[in-house]
């Protein structure tokens, strides 16, 4: 048995994490090589960060992505976006398909495992859809950010840069080509407007987008109700964004009133909503927010996008279900039900392993790294009040979104490291990694006599 059989016969979830993994090393290769950077040289933490960042589609950065990197270091990780965001998996099975080749079962079911809730026969249409809609959203972005950009920068420039941002968008990703992300167009229209549409499509989920075309799609007479995942994510993130914006734009109240207009707070406060939680671009200062708007924004991050999307975190789904399961118990229901159908109660323990496991690995990895960056003993006074920028870069990791207090770039090798496997995990999933060590397989094990005990 060769090496790349060995490599086929992984379990699903391995195979994922072995493909994002072998994507960031390459990545980081490119990006070590002297013509990625315009001077002087990156260091290897540095290049994997960034390659990390990129093929995580998380967004935090080390380095200024316009200014330090050259065109083609650019390039390169606008690639390692597309394909992160796509899923290295997708990317691999689409070409296979493509140069006519096989594609194994354990491929076929790491495509399942990624893209669907329930076995489906018609997975490759679902993949097929899946770049078919990523090209016409990424293509249809580029071109309204042109005529935004056009006006300011000749048209090669306003083109390569409405294109990178378009696919970054899309992505979830959070990589800009300026300085201080979307912060100088704050008060564009058509940039938002753009911008937000992009997140909240590659944000949305693959198979939501693939449910509602085939709605779409059919006669009035011949098409089925829409599934209760699509259901649950479109009403979640709805919900979502709108109480996020609003409590957004109440508590920054006074921060902007006073060289905003109402229509620009408005906007801000929306475009905040929609990004924090998942795509990591940024109108305002974030270091600039009150406490209770960080933290608003921490809990925003790690619910992160909805299932088989782009983006991160534990959920829309997951928060909706931990939400219907804590509804039905308190009014003593034994069932979770959502849109008149009963949820297997598989599902609702994974909800409450995948929060419990979340937050132990951000507190882990939050210790870990407090470990790491701690100052000498006498210089702790100036050091209390990063608790909340450490917190907060953690869980912008763990949910791919790239928002950042300004605590990334002033890290150490130590803590850059614990943000990559913040990172990884974020985008592969917990229970992607839970499936590699323990299988995706639960056993009853050994069951003894009951005796319970006092809870609360």
């Amino acid at each position: 048995m060769n090496f790349s059989n060995k490599i086929l016969k992984l379990h699903p979830a391995a195979l994922v994490l072995l493909s994002f993994l072998l994507a960031i090393a390459i990545g980081g290769l490119l990006l070590k090589l002297p013509f990625s950077v315009k001077t002087g040289s990156i260091s290897w933490v540095d290049a994997f960060f960034t390659s990390t960042s990129a093929v995580c589609v998380t967004g935090l950065v080390v380095v200024d992505t316009g200014s330090f990197f050259t065109i083609f270091g650019q390039c390169v990780i606008l690639s390692l976006i597309q394909i992160g965001g796509l899923g290295v998996m997708t990317v691999s099975v689409l070409l296979f398909r493509w140069l006519g080749k096989s594609v194994s079962f354990r491929q076929r079911m790491a495509m399942q495992d990624i893209f669907a809730h329930t076995p489906r026969k018609d997975i490759f249409s679902l993949i097929k859809s899946t770049l078919f809609f990523t090209v016409i959203a990424e293509v249809s972005g580029a071109l309204l950010l042109t005529l935004h950009w056009s006006q300011e920068l000749p048209f090669i420039n306003a083109l390569y840069t409405s294109i990178f941002h378009s696919v970054s968008a899309f992505c979830n990703a959070g990589f800009a080509l300026f300085p201080n992300s979307m912060t100088q167009y704050s008060n564009s229209l058509m940039l938002n407007v753009v911008m937000c549409m992009l997140i909240i499509s590659g944000g949305i989920g693959f198979p939501v987008l693939y449910d509602l075309q085939l709605w779409f799609r059919r006669k009035k007479n011949q098409r089925k109700k829409l599934s209760v995942q699509t259901k649950t994510v479109i009403v979640t993130t709805v919900l979502l964004i709108s109480a996020g914006a609003i409590l957004f734009f109440f508590l920054e109240h006074e921060l902007l009133k006073d060289t905003h207009s109402f229509s620009h707070r408005v906007m801000i406060s929306i475009f905040q909503s929609v990004t924090c939680r998942t795509a990591g671009f940024n109108s305002v200062d974030i270091s600039a927010l009150r406490e209770c708007t960080l933290i608003l924004v921490i809990f925003l991050m790690f619910v992160g996008a909805s299932p088989g999307s782009c983006g991160g975190g534990v959920k829309t789904t997951t928060l909706a279900l931990l939400g219907a399961f804590t509804f039905h118990r308190i009014r003593g229901n034994s069932h979770v039900n959502m849109f008149r159908k009963s949820i297997p109660f598989d599902a609702v323990n994974r909800s409450i392993f995948l929060i419990f496991i979340s937050i132990s690995v951000i507190g882990i990895v939050l210790f870990f790294l407090l470990i790491g960056e701690a100052p000498a003993p006498g210089q702790l006074s100036g050091y209390r009040g990063s608790f909340l920028s450490y917190l907060f870069e953690t869980v912008s990791a763990f949910g791919t979104v790239g928002l950042s207090m300004g605590a990334t770039s002033a890290l150490g090798t130590w803590g850059k490291t614990w943000i990559i496997f913040m990172m990884v995990v974020g985008r592969v999933g917990v229970l992607t990694f839970s499936y590699i060590f323990i299988g995706k397989e639960y056993s009853n094990g050994i069951e003894y006599s009951e005796e319970n005990i006092m809870i609360g």
